[in-house]
């Protein structure tokens, strides 16, 4: 199996507590990804994704064709911060910009993974 398909793996074996997600995918099928990743590697994620309406986009490339015709939000953001059992601590924000402030509990973490730790007792290399 290629290294690059072990990534997450890797980064969960050096105990990773921030895992940041930055994508262009505004899919509810990305937020389950999200989650996913927080239970998998009981880490925190910071996922970050654009807003953009027409509005933004420089005049020469509104002039395209067919640009009038896509809707007025390009990209409807949803944005998060999940914990490492799944739950939202912020967000899903979708729809708006926004800045993200908020206190995490890295006490979470080390108690999470009493249930479930993936490069440790879980881990068969």
């Amino acid at each position: 199996m290629p290294d690059r398909l072990l990534a997450r793996a890797a980064l969960y074996g050096k105990n990773v507590s921030l895992f940041l997600t930055p994508t262009a995918d505004s899919r509810e099928s990305w937020q389950t990804t999200i989650r996913h990743i927080t239970m998998e590697g009981r880490c925190y994620v910071l996922n970050c994704n654009q807003f953009a309406t027409k509005e933004m986009y420089p005049v020469d490339f509104t002039c395209r064709e067919g640009f009038d015709l896509l809707p007025y939000v390009m990209c409807p953001g949803v944005s998060a911060i999940v914990d490492p059992l799944g739950e939202y601590v912020v967000g899903p924000v979708f729809g708006k910009d926004e800045i993200f402030i908020a206190e995490l509990d890295m006490e979470k973490i080390a108690a999470s993974r009493f249930d479930f730790h993936v490069t440790g007792y879980y881990s068969r290399p």
